[in-house]
Order: C-alpha cells, then sequence, then structure tokens
C-alpha cells in the first residue's frame, strides 16, 4: 500500500510563487507513475500535472502551462509542484495522486493512491 502525504498549501497573494510537495511512504514510488489534480470548492477535480516513471515525460494542463513546474526525487520518494505567478483562480484543494501503470495519464480515475490534500488559497 503506498501512502501520499502533501503538504505547503497556504494563504498567497496573487502572483506569488509556492511549492507544494508530496511525500510517499509504504512502498518505493518509482514505478509509479505521478500526478497533481485539484479541487475548488464546487467544482469537479481538476488534472494539473504527472509524470511517468523516470522524471518524464511531463504532462502539464494548458491552464498552468509555462506557471507550473513537476518534478519528482525517486531516491527520496518525493513529488513537488512549483507553482508560480499565481492567480485567485488557482485557489484549490491540491491532491498527489499515484497509479501503477505506464501511460502518464491526465484522467483521475486512471489514479490507484490519493493524498488528503492541501489547501492553497490564492487573494488579490
Amino acid at each position: 500500500q503506498l501512502q501520499l502525504v502533501e503538504s505547503g498549501g497556504r494563504l498567497v497573494q496573487a502572483g506569488d510563487s509556492l511549492r507544494l510537495s508530496c511525500a510517499a511512504s509504504g512502498r518505493s514510488f518509482s514505478n509509479y507513475v505521478l500526478g497533481w489534480f485539484r479541487q475548488a470548492e464546487g467544482k469537479e477535480r481538476e488534472f494539473v500535472s504527472a509524470i511517468g516513471w523516470s522524471r518524464g515525460p511531463i504532462f502539464v494542463a494548458d491552464s498552468v502551462k509555462g506557471r507550473f513546474t513537476t518534478s519528482r526525487d525517486n531516491a527520496k520518494n518525493t513529488l513537488d509542484l512549483q507553482m508560480s505567478s499565481l492567480k485567485s483562480g488557482d485557489t484549490a484543494v491540491y491532491y498527489c495522486a499515484a497509479q501503477g501503470g505506464v501511460a502518464v495519464s491526465d484522467r483521475a480515475e486512471d489514479y490507484d493512491y490519493w493524498g488528503q490534500g492541501t489547501q492553497v488559497t490564492v487573494f488579490s
């Protein structure tokens, strides 16, 4: 069983940068595709970014392209999401997720393991 725990979410001002982290435990996640999703209040869960086994390939949603980057460290069992130029529309609970397949997916239903989420609130 793989456990995921996100951290780093907080209240920030529009234009700020923020780094989210996801720590895995229970087993090595080097053979898992990892993803970031977010869910704003009253909205459906939305894909943000995903990364394959060995630091690539990396897919990023159009809504955050050029502002968000994702990276992983398989030795440390960590996944990061570096966010910059934050907007009020980025306000959401951010979740990391893992799936045991090979293909990098932007579909939440393809992911088997989820963290509890971390809240990011961007104010103008």
